[in-house]
């Protein structure tokens, strides 16, 4: 999971240079997101980590900080699996 963690705030501190995000931070309060970043992420956690994100995943909850970012790859993953 942390090696998650680090891939998600690396491909995150591309666009927040000037903050340091920490993993519980919410992105969406901070006003860092609009439409088309919240679609770059997506695509990202989908590249990144082999996974599919399906219309019911798209919740904010799922996407406002790393940790709910981690998790989330973390049930995809063991969806995916069958386990």
């Amino acid at each position: 999971m942390e090696e998650n963690k680090a891939k998600i705030k690396k491909f995150l501190s591309r666009f927040f240079a000037n903050h340091e995000l920490s993993a519980d931070e919410d992105i969406f309060a901070l006003g860092f997101v609009n439409s088309m970043f919240a679609m770059q992420l997506v695509l990202f956690l989908e590249q990144e980590f082999q996974i599919t994100i399906e219309n019911e995943d798209l919740d904010f909850d799922n996407f406002k900080t790393i940790n709910n970012m981690v998790l989330l790859i973390k049930r995809k993953t063991v969806v995916a699996s069958g386990k």
